[in-house]
């Protein structure tokens, strides 16, 4: 089948790619042209460098025919910031896979874009580090991928979401430009913060192929606490008093009625409840005990039912494990499905909980909810079948609804999925016209002639 680019452009990244990074067949544009967000667009061809210098290349050449140029690590990301919409090349990073560097004397680790986040935690196993950022696609998401989205996950509570987990980038902008910023050190006054920038920014300011990562040392001992309530506003109640107290959760995760009864049903040993909170502590010998006892203590109030404790490492993988299979195993409870990372202030996570469950009475659709309490951070999954017109219609009426709730609450529309597409019109209600303008003027210094990831997290100026 032909393809939409300019010849001129087909032949010269040929060449420079060579068969094995530069495709146009059908296949491995169709593989390309998706991500878990389940929407599709087929791009017009498929870059594989392996050098940042073919990068540089790759970026000068879309620019000189106004191609556009959509970077992608695993297509794990639900925002659809992945999918070429507007077609042109998409850059996968597969090939720049490795670990260019340890160095735990320095507390971080230099990787190129396409290491998974899984294979990363193996290598820094022996060094007694990690990477914090732990999302539930871990082994299968690239940390490029986890840089462009600003990925959290539930350890994110405690030791922070990517963005305070990276220290230096190396970049191409949309000029074709390789940038450097930030580098291995924890402290900098020097200069505008570019790499802060360029993290979450969606791959719509730069292609990055480069990172200086901040590695934290591996806790000694761990444990966790499985507390079950009476209903959701109890529990969130206690995720209020958690977070009040001195002692930080390592994971701090609520889980509604449904998601108990989607574990129950899957074959987890969870008792009936209206909701449930797993809460990590970490330490050592001496300050673990210390921990649980106060988190366990903020656990109790009104509407407890239970509290007990896992210190076994199988016994906490298997809740773990559970927990991270519930957003795929919603899928067995309905066709379709609205999955929204938004976040509030913590302080207002029985606000919010509360509003939601208003909303899945008044729209007559179930909604699941669940996620990283500890952050203000929760995953409401609107559920609806898709071959139902009724359905889906009350389903996309609910979800404007839901963001005018948690704006109204003080918070924001993404935790750690980012906009993409699936949130880009909804971003108005969230910033005024001179905050948006002046993103849009930092998206033109970046790229200025706008082949970047088109048509991605900024709505159109009016």
């Amino acid at each position: 089948m032909s393809i939409a680019l300019p010849s001129t452009l087909d032949r010269e990244l040929a060449v420079l790619l060579g068969p094995d990074g530069w495709r146009t067949d059908d296949a491995t544009r169709r593989a390309h042209g998706e991500d878990d967000s389940r929407r599709f667009a087929l791009p017009d061809a498929v870059a594989i460098p392996e050098t940042r210098e073919q990068v540089c290349a790759i970026v000068h050449a879309c620019r000189a025919h106004r191609v556009p140029v959509i970077g992608r690590g695993a297509g794990t990301g639900t925002a659809s910031a992945a999918v070429p919409f507007s077609g042109g090349v998409v850059v996968s990073f597969a090939r720049m896979n490795r670990i260019l560097s340890i160095r735990p004397e320095d507390r971080c680790a230099v990787v190129e874009p396409g290491v998974l986040n899984g294979e990363l935690q193996q290598a820094l196993q022996s060094h007694g580090l990690f990477w914090p950022p732990d999302p539930s696609s871990f082994e299968r998401c690239t940390v490029g991928g986890n840089l462009a989205t600003n990925a959290g996950g539930p350890r994110a509570v405690k030791y922070g979401a990517t963005r305070d987990n990276v220290l230096g980038l190396v970049a191409v902008t949309g000029s074709g430009d390789i940038i450097r910023c930030g580098g291995p050190w924890t402290k900098d006054a020097t200069g505008y913060d570019l790499t802060h920038l360029i993290v979450g920014s969606e791959g719509t300011l730069a292609l990055i192929v480069e990172a200086t990562l901040r590695l934290v040392p591996r806790p000694v001992r761990q444990a966790t606490l499985r507390a079950f309530y009476r209903d959701a506003s109890a529990a969130a109640e206690a995720v209020s008093r958690l977070m009040r107290q001195p002692q930080t959760p390592a994971m701090l995760e609520f889980i509604d009625a449904r998601s108990i009864e989607l574990l129950r049903r899957n074959g987890s040993d969870v008792p009936d409840a209206g909701a449930m909170l797993l809460i990590e502590a970490d330490g050592d010998d001496d300050t673990l005990p210390i921990a649980l006892a106060a988190l366990g203590a903020a656990a109790e109030g009104d509407g407890l039912l239970s509290l007990d404790v896992a210190l076994d490492g199988l016994a906490r993988d298997r809740l773990w494990a559970a927990r991270r299979a519930l957003s795929p195993a919603l899928r067995t409870i309905a066709s379709g499905k609205i999955n929204e990372d938004v976040v509030v202030p913590v302080s207002h996570i029985p606000d919010l909980v509360a509003g939601v469950e208003r909303l899945s009475s008044r729209w007559s659709l179930p909604i699941v909810t669940f996620g990283h309490a500890g952050n203000g951070n929760l995953h409401v999954n609107i559920l609806y079948q898709s071959g139902d017109a009724g359905e889906t219609a009350r389903a996309h009426a609910a979800l404007p609804e839901l963001f005018d709730l948690v704006i109204s609450l003080g918070g924001t529309l993404s935790g750690e999925h980012g906009i993409g597409v699936a949130k880009r019109d909804y971003m108005a209600r969230a910033f005024d016209e001179a905050t948006l303008a002046t993103m849009r003027a930092v998206k033109a210094a970046f790229d200025p002639d706008g082949i970047l990831n088109p048509g991605k997290v900024l709505p159109t100026a009016p």
